[in-house]
């Protein structure tokens, strides 16, 4: 009985505690289902989890009135998500994936990122010209470790074998292959995203996504390109913007990695670095504006993590913010611009050049107040929207359209020196305003060689003041002020208009020349004391740039003061509501000239603009130098000999407000008034048509 008890107690507490555990079982159950669901769903969700970054928009370009000169239009990109893209392991589904995409592309004209060091010429395997660091990368023991002998056929088989190519044709292994080794020199990863197509049409888009279950890790996004108001406006201060090179990656990477190695950098510096590190898919400013203001207009990239559940479910949510790029506001003004483009362009060919030289040249147009820069036009010039794919012919094309003649090509400026020596004889006392020199057409000073004053007839035999040897730009007066304040006191005073240095300006400038016996025999030359005669007159060694020309007389129009020239006005932050940066006037020099020397050289320049039909015609005074240089250069092995024509000019001459420099290429300075006057009349209004052009001005006048 005792033995019944005992069972039925240890039955029941046997069963007690069974019950008892799964209580606790259900009770742990209802608080994983229930209570915690959330935390537990979050818990599974993040089973793993892959970051990769997002791209910041580009900040646009503008004119100083607000015009969008440069702005991004949506864009459909395809590139290539390596979270969902078939491993490395299942080349052959890669491969399969990429000779579609080829296909499709081809088709339906779309551009894509492929290229490698070796191509097709014909039926031929050759290695591409200036692909060194691509060939070198690809020969690498990392890669294809072959010996810098091997052939175009050795580096072709050992692609194919490395990327199992093998069954495509020769033109389809080195697409495919192109855009594999495009994928691994851009470090292709999950977090590294590699852009394949921009621009791609919509339809395109449409049929990889029907088709997404084939095109594994092909994925599509809005993105944003570069268009342009005008593609001919202002191109070469606008500038470029495309794909990064190898060399321009080195040198931004070695940029980034002395940046990191600061140690006083916080984590969030640090992070913010990394976010606007480059990558080998990235595009960056190539010249002009677009690089100039590069860390300006580029934003910082943000982050976006996809994270993968245990269901292999994926799900992808922005955690970083990208920060967009600012905006740049030029001094530039659109309507004014392509004003003096027009009028540079039409003149330029009726002009046409002598034989075997065809004429070429720039305006400049800058503000006397702060040197701003309103207009800046170089002939011949190219289309920004056509830029990249005529890139060929425009590096072939014997004009140079390329080249930014207002900021990069130097000259002897002839006669436009005149001003600047009349004030330096002046200043240092060698002539007054009422002292007179007389010309004798031939100045004949220096016993073993005689000079000559041209286009005498209107002043031959007479004794000229500082006012009138402007006018008439007397070579013979010149001469002998040069000759009397020395090379070296001439010098400093051109130096101190700027003349033979940079102006400041953001964009890529050359210094120039100011003759002198150091730089004369710092080419290897000798320095003569006829040399010191012919500098007076803008000849000699001085070589000076079309903007350093437009520093010069805007400083003589201001009455002494040499600001630093700028293109950017400001910039203005992604969203316009804030301005981040504005251009001060920067003060380079102040020149303390008298009274009475200002107010001579202003005379002189007034009476020659007087002189010129085309400045007659206007409501209001020009002040102005006209000058033509000998220039010899040799073409197809045989010395050509031709004048280059300058003319310096401001308005009005009581009120300066605007400089206006024009350099043309193998004209003289005949005809040069009647540039300057039609920007004048687009500048402050039209009056009555522009008569003919000025008045003849022979050689070195």
């Amino acid at each position: 009985m005792k033995s019944s008890y005992n069972f039925k107690l240890r039955a029941t507490a046997f069963i007690a505690a069974v019950i008892f555990i799964i209580s606790l079982f259900i009770a742990d159950l209802f608080r994983i289902q229930v209570v915690n669901a959330d935390e537990y769903a979050s818990k599974k969700l993040k089973l793993s989890s892959a970051s990769a970054t997002v791209d910041a928009l580009r900040g646009e370009i503008l004119d100083s009135t607000g015009k969008a000169l440069v702005y991004n239009v949506s864009s459909n990109t395809v590139y290539i998500d390596a979270s969902y893209f078939p491993r490395a392991s299942k080349q052959e589904e890669r491969n399969e994936i990429l000779l579609s995409l080829v296909r499709l592309f081809e088709e339906n004209g779309v551009e894509y990122n492929s290229s490698l060091p070796i191509e097709l010429e014909g039926s031929a395997l050759v290695y591409a010209e200036n692909s060194g660091s691509d060939k070198n990368y690809l020969f690498g023991k990392d890669y294809l470790n072959l010996n810098v002998y091997a052939t175009e056929q050795n580096c072709f088989d050992a692609l194919c074998e490395y990327y199992s190519l093998e069954d495509m044709s020769a033109e389809e292994a080195l697409k495919v292959g192109g855009i594999l080794f495009r994928m691994t020199r851009a470090d292709f990863s999950t977090a590294n995203p590699f852009t394949l197509a921009e621009g791609v049409p919509d339809s395109v888009v449409l049929i990889l996504k029907e088709q997404s279950r084939f095109y594994s890790g092909i994925e599509t996004r809005i993105d944003t390109k570069r268009e342009y108001y005008d593609g001919t406006l202002a191109p070469h201060i606008i500038g470029y913007y495309d794909y990064i090179d190898a060399d321009e990656y080195k040198s931004v990477t070695e940029s980034y990695n002395e940046q990191m190695s600061d140690e006083s950098l916080t984590d969030e510096e640090k992070e913010t670095l990394k976010l606007r590190a480059y990558k080998m898919t990235d595009k960056i400013g190539k010249f002009g504006i677009e690089s100039a203001m590069e860390d300006t207009l580029r934003g910082t990239r943000g982050k976006a993590t996809t994270v993968t559940s245990s269901d292999s479910t994926k799900t992808t949510s922005i955690t970083t913010e990208p920060v967009n790029g600012n905006n740049v506001i030029l001094t530039i003004n659109a309507d004014l611009q392509k004003t003096v483009q027009n009028a540079l362009a039409g003149k330029i060919e009726e002009t046409k050049g002598t034989e075997n030289v065809a004429a070429a040249g720039s305006i400049v147009v800058m503000d006397v107040h702060d040197f701003s820069v309103l207009a800046c036009a170089t002939y011949p010039s190219y289309d920004l929207n056509t830029y990249k794919e005529n890139i060929v012919e425009l590096n072939t094309d014997e004009t140079a359209p390329l080249w930014n003649r207002a900021l990069r090509s130097t000259y002897a400026p002839g006669s436009t020196v005149k001003p600047a020596v009349a004030m330096a004889g002046l200043e240092e006392g060698i002539v007054t305003p009422d002292s007179r020199i007389k010309c004798n057409i031939l100045y004949t000073y220096f016993a073993d060689r005689t000079f000559r004053c041209f286009n005498v007839g209107s002043h031959a035999g007479r004794s000229l003041n500082v006012e009138e040897a402007i006018r008439y730009s007397c070579n013979t007066y010149f001469y002998e002020v040069g000759r009397l304040l020395g090379i070296e006191k001439m010098g400093e005073y051109f130096s101190m208009f700027g003349l033979g240095s940079k102006t400041g300006v953001e964009l890529t400038e050359a210094s120039g020349v100011v003759a002198g016996p150091a730089e004369r025999e710092a080419a290897g030359g000798v320095w003569y004391p006829g040399d010191t005669v012919q500098a007076a007159i803008g000849q000699s060694d001085n070589l000076f740039t079309p903007i350093q020309l437009a520093a010069y007389v805007s400083t003589l129009a201001n009455g002494g003061t040499r600001y630093r020239a700028h293109f950017v006005k400001s910039v203005m932050s992604s969203d316009y509501s804030e301005i981040v940066y504005e251009t001060q006037p920067e003060v380079l020099a102040e020149l303390d000239f008298s009274e009475s020397s200002k107010a001579a050289v202003k005379k002189g320049m007034i009476s020659m603009a007087n002189t010129l039909s085309a400045f007659r015609s206007l409501d209001y005074q020009v002040a102005s130098k006209t000058g033509t240089a000998q220039v010899k250069k040799n073409i197809n092995g045989e010395t050509v000999e031709y004048t280059n024509g300058f003319l310096i000019s401001y308005a009005p001459a009581d009120n300066p407000q605007i400089a206006v420099v024009v350099a043309i290429e193998n004209v003289t300075s005949t005809g040069l008034a009647s540039y300057a006057a039609e920007i004048y009349e687009a500048y402050f209004g039209r009056n009555e048509s522009v008569t003919a052009s000025q008045q003849s001005n022979s050689a070195l006048r």
